[in-house]
């Protein structure tokens, strides 16, 4: 059994409003060195396959049938042991 982790976030020049949001919150309280903020998110895949890359694979297909927006997102896979 294998674990993969999937790293989303949005693509350069899609619009943030998350972000901003959040950026907008802590410069109020007070944290001034902030240049900008991108939300984004990770999922967390437990898939019962020994071998590294079918696993992979198979969250691959995952992300670009239902789990990734590939228009507007970047994904990144991590499988750990």
């Amino acid at each position: 059994m294998v674990k993969a982790i999937v790293y989303i976030s949005l693509k350069n020049g899609v619009l943030d409003p998350e972000g901003k949001a959040i950026q907008n919150a802590l410069t109020n309280f007070g944290f001034q060195e902030i240049n900008e903020i991108r939300k984004g998110k990770f999922i967390e895949i437990e898939l019962n396959e020994n071998n590294k890359l079918k696993a992979k694979d198979k969250v691959d297909k995952m992300c670009r049938k239902l789990l990734v927006n590939t228009v507007i997102e970047n994904y990144n896979i991590e499988i750990i042991d």
